[in-house]
C-alpha cells in the first residue's frame, strides 16, 4: 500500500476500513495493514501533545511518513471511522517505562484492547503497572 500513488493508498486505506467491518480479528488486521508503512523517526509537522495540530488522516496517508506516534494514530482512526468501532472508546496514550525512560504510543479499545505495543495485541492489563501515561487522547471519528 505505502508504495502506492496518492490516489491507491487512500483507497487501499477505504478498503481496509470496509474489510475490518466484518474481519473476524479486526486488531490484527489493523496491526498488519500498519505494520509496513514507512518509518520516519520524529515526524516535526505533528505534536501528539496538541490535538489540534494533527492533520486530517487523509493528510497523513498522502504525506506516507509515519512515526511511532502518526503510526499509532492512523491505527485509532483506521478502528474509528467504521461503523463497527464509530461508538467505541478509542484512545492515544503514551506510556512510558520509567526504568528504562522508553516510550511507546499505545491504541486503547474501549479500555480493554492494546494495540501497537510491540507486534501482538493484548489487553491493557498486560502492560506493566511501572508504565506512566503521560498522556492520553481519546480519538473522535469527526468528518
Amino acid at each position: 500500500m505505502f508504495e502506492l500513488q496518492i490516489d491507491d493508498r487512500l483507497s487501499s486505506w477505504a478498503s481496509l476500513r470496509l474489510e475490518l467491518e466484518s474481519v473476524d480479528d479486526p486488531f490484527q488486521k489493523v496491526t498488519e495493514f500498519w505494520h509496513d508503512a514507512p518509518f520516519t523517526p520524529y515526524n516535526r509537522n505533528i505534536d501528539q501533545y496538541h490535538q489540534k495540530s494533527w492533520p486530517s488522516p487523509w493528510q497523513i496517508v498522502v504525506d506516507n511518513q509515519y512515526d511511532d506516534f502518526t503510526k499509532a494514530l492512523m491505527i485509532a482512526y483506521s478502528l474509528k471511522f467504521t461503523k463497527r468501532f464509530n461508538e467505541s472508546v478509542i484512545e492515544l496514550r503514551t506510556i512510558v517505562d520509567k526504568s528504562n525512560r522508553k516510550y511507546y504510543n499505545i491504541v486503547c479499545v474501549d479500555n480493554k484492547w492494546v494495540i501497537n505495543y510491540g507486534d501482538d495485541v493484548v489487553t491493557l492489563e498486560n502492560i506493566p503497572d511501572s508504565f506512566l501515561v503521560e498522556n492520553l487522547i481519546e480519538v473522535q471519528a469527526s468528518r
